[in-house]
């Protein structure tokens, strides 16, 4: 038997067919995380007694023949999404360990659909950060797993569960999905409720999957949007799909192994009968101030108290960011809500003019940096790690358009890349349909890094 379940639809399987109970996977997982995770430090409390009681009931629905896709499905909830019983720390020292009195929605739909939650995944301090500490990379421990949803990046990369939330304000589902390999969906603003969740920035914050495939990305959707047949169209393939393919700022500059990656993606789509279409938007040129502009003073409004308080009790460079979001003149926040307006309409425009089905764009400019690492260097040009990974993701978040991360390819040091495709609003059906098809056609989904349950003994 293999250590766990590789993928939501391998594990729904196994459990229907009888051939593993929910207990015995249950146990398989949480010995994994055991063993496996004092490297990875992808979670920050395992909830075992609770995962062994939602074990046994899944077991009950199972022999009662009424279980859905994640029945008795190991899956991880990031420390920032509220559970009845357990702490929300947020990855702060500043945060008690006194248990909430009630599931966020999003874990309530989990539970609902018989989904056995392991325990709590990393998050970097307060949801604001591109990196996750104390989490690391599966693929290469000296290196970060992305943020601020790296560990449940990281649990997924590793195999110690099929599926975890994460949320995405300004990119962090699909940045660590993109650095540790693994397929990341931020939905629809507004489509996966926020509620419960602990907030970075209440008009950019999204919640949504990281998981091991396209497939399962959609399966869980269904679950955490609470309806919605994500799957149905699946295999309809790209013949005829007209494709964006973004350029200029803020997608350039990148490395040249993401460029060569990414324009390989593109040629393995045109191959399936998609077209694609050059396209540059101007607007996407101030999707950086538009994005802080907007989350410094949401993010400092939210954690006021604490900033005034125990100031001490914070990352100094997020205190940083928290103080000059307090300190901002509010005709600043004004015009960054006026600059989302803009790039938002500018997408739409030109999806709707050019009568395009998706963009197309990397992931993010680079590879996983290393855990010291501040900046990269582009054509001679310096940038900071965090302006780097933020600047091609956070425009879809800028305009709440439905943005997924599939697995494109590796650098030459073997560090994953990804493949960014965006879609119309609550349009998911498409965007995944695309991604489904690109992963077929592609082999870079599932190969295990060098952190694995598969290399456990025993």
């Amino acid at each position: 038997m293999a250590v766990t379940a590789r993928s939501i639809r391998e594990a729904a399987g196994r459990l229907r067919s009888g051939g593993l109970t929910a207990s015995e996977l249950a146990s398989a997982t949480l010995d994994a995380v055991d063993r496996l995770d004092g490297r990875l430090r992808s979670f920050v409390l395992v909830d075992r007694e609770g995962a062994q009681v939602s074990a046994e009931a899944a077991d009950a629905r199972l022999e009662e023949g009424r279980a859905g896709p994640l029945t008795g499905v190991p899956v991880g909830v990031k420390d920032i999404v509220d559970m009845a019983g357990l702490p929300t720390r947020c990855g702060s020292p500043a945060y008690p360990d006194r248990p909430r009195s009630s599931d966020a929605p999003a874990a309530a739909r989990l539970r609902e659909a018989g989904a056995v939650i392991v325990g709590k995944t990393t998050s970097h301090e307060l949801a604001c950060g591109v990196s996750s500490p104390p989490a690391v990379n599966p693929w290469d421990t000296s290196r970060i797993p992305g943020g601020s949803s790296g560990g449940s990046g990281a649990a997924v990369a590793a195999g110690l569960v099929p599926m975890a939330i994460g949320s995405d304000t300004g990119g962090s589902i699909r940045i660590p999905a993109a650095l540790c390999g693994v397929t990341g969906l931020k939905p629809t603003y507004g489509l996966v409720p926020t509620d419960g969740v602990e907030p970075l920035s209440w008009s950019l914050d999204h919640l949504g999957p990281l998981a091991a495939s396209v497939e399962d990305c959609a399966l869980s959707l269904e679950v955490l949007a609470g309806g919605g047949d994500y799957t149905a169209g699946l295999e309809g393939g790209v013949r005829k799909m007209r494709i964006g393919v973004l350029a200029g700022p803020p997608f350039s500059p990148m490395a040249p192994d993401v460029e060569a990656a990414f324009r390989e993606a593109v040629q393995t789509l045109r191959g399936l009968g998609a077209a694609p279409v050059e396209l540059d938007i101007p607007e996407l040129e101030y999707t950086l101030p538009a994005e802080f502009a907007i989350v410094g003073p949401e993010a400092a409004a939210r954690h006021r108290l604490l900033l005034r308080r125990r100031p001490e009790l914070i990352d100094p460079d997020i205190r940083q960011v928290l103080t000059a979001g307090a300190l901002m003149p509010t005709s600043h926040y004004l015009k960054g809500l006026q600059a989302r307006r803009v790039i938002r309409d500018a997408i739409r425009r030109e999806m709707t003019e050019r009568r395009l089905d998706v963009l197309a764009s990397p992931t993010l400019p680079a590879a996983a940096a290393r855990l010291e690492q501040q900046e990269f260097e582009f054509g001679g040009q310096a940038e900071s790690v965090t302006l780097a990974y933020v600047r091609t993701t956070a425009p879809f978040n800028l305009s709440g358009q439905p943005a997924l991360s599939v697995p494109c390819g590796f650098d030459r040091r073997g560090l994953p890349i990804g493949l960014q495709l965006a879609g119309r609003p609550f349009d998911e059906s498409t965007v995944l349909r695309a991604g489904a098809a690109y992963e077929a056609a592609s082999d870079w989904q599932g190969r295990p890094p060098p952190v694995h349950v598969s290399t456990l003994a025993g």
